[in-house]
């Protein structure tokens, strides 16, 4: 067998997760046909196939889904003395990959690349926003640096620096803002919008009220806060949205925001990483922008009435 080239593996590993060589191609920023050759080359040193072919994807063969995480691992192995050699100059240049759940990326992301990128001006920021399952993975994997997510996530491997407390308002027809607010069992019986299931904001604010995730009931869903809100505006019925996301959300549209009483709902963000990471350090530092960028954020004024 000849030797395997690290460049053929990230071929591989990218072509594993896009499924497709077009998304492989760009994603590795060279031109399809090279990254083909690349991987049938990797093929013939192996002598067998890596990737079944047709003309809509690509899959694994079996070879290939037990050769993948053997080339993560490589992979990983081989960046984190990349971040090694970083970290012993005692300060964060290069790239940090960061992924960030959707209920807070728009909020908390353009005042923290700002302030990363003037506090850190060797940085070079990578973001990935998708759902806390996904961010987990690509963590432990290696394909991301950190993430901020909801805490807790109780994973042994994966250090968590709790970053700020937000609390749960309450969100319905503007009409309706002079009633009494509902009960959590209340709300059981009401028209409750909801994020679609992946989101753990969804679990923290079905957890409020009760109402288990396997429980059948009429329930309307979306993929953003967004349409939740515009949703309530229509008058479909009433949702949550997290405190950070109210000035943003509600601008354009006519609803009612109110705060729970005590025990209000609520929940930490936090920021995670590997603790076998050797830029622990640097991200503990960048954990500390994170929770500054967004107490300046949660110390403007709230439209959201107390109960």
């Amino acid at each position: 067998m000849n030797n395997l080239t690290l460049r053929q593996l990230r071929y591989f590993e990218a072509l594993a997760q896009h499924g497709h060589f077009g998304r492989a191609a760009e994603a590795c920023a060279v031109s399809q046909p090279a990254l083909s050759l690349q991987i049938r080359e990797l093929e013939l040193s192996l002598g067998t196939d890596l990737f079944e072919r047709s003309p809509r994807q690509v899959r694994l063969t079996r070879f290939g889904e037990d050769f993948a995480p053997r080339v993560r691992g490589i992979l990983r192995a081989v960046d984190e003395l990349g971040d090694l050699a970083r970290a012993s100059k005692g300060w964060f240049a290069g790239r940090l990959r960061i992924g960030v759940i959707p209920t807070v990326a728009p909020y908390l992301l353009p005042g923290l690349v700002g302030s990363l990128n003037r506090l850190l001006p060797g940085l070079d920021i990578h973001v990935r926003e998708t759902l806390t399952a996904r961010l987990l993975r690509e963590l432990s994997e290696g394909r991301l640096d950190a993430a901020i997510v909801a805490l807790p996530v109780s994973e042994p491997s994966l250090s968590e620096a709790p970053l700020f407390v937000e609390e749960f308002l309450f969100v319905r027809p503007p009409e309706q803002a002079s009633e009494p607010l509902p009960s959590a069992d209340m709300l059981k019986d009401m028209r409750l919008l909801l994020l679609e299931e992946g989101h753990c904001f969804r679990e923290q604010a079905l957890a409020f009220c009760n109402i288990a995730p396997a429980q059948p009931r009429e329930m309307l869903e979306a993929s953003s806060l967004s349409t939740l809100v515009q949703m309530v505006a229509a008058g479909i019925g009433v949702t949550f949205i997290p405190e950070m996301a109210a000035p943003v959300e509600t601008r354009s549209a006519a609803v009612a925001l109110s705060r729970f009483a005590e025990p209000r709902p609520r929940r930490t963000i936090g920021m995670i990483w590997r603790r076998s990471s050797p830029l622990a350090g640097q991200l503990h530092h960048i954990a500390g922008i994170v929770r500054q960028t967004a107490e300046a954020l949660r110390a403007a004024p709230s439209p959201a009435q107390p109960a």
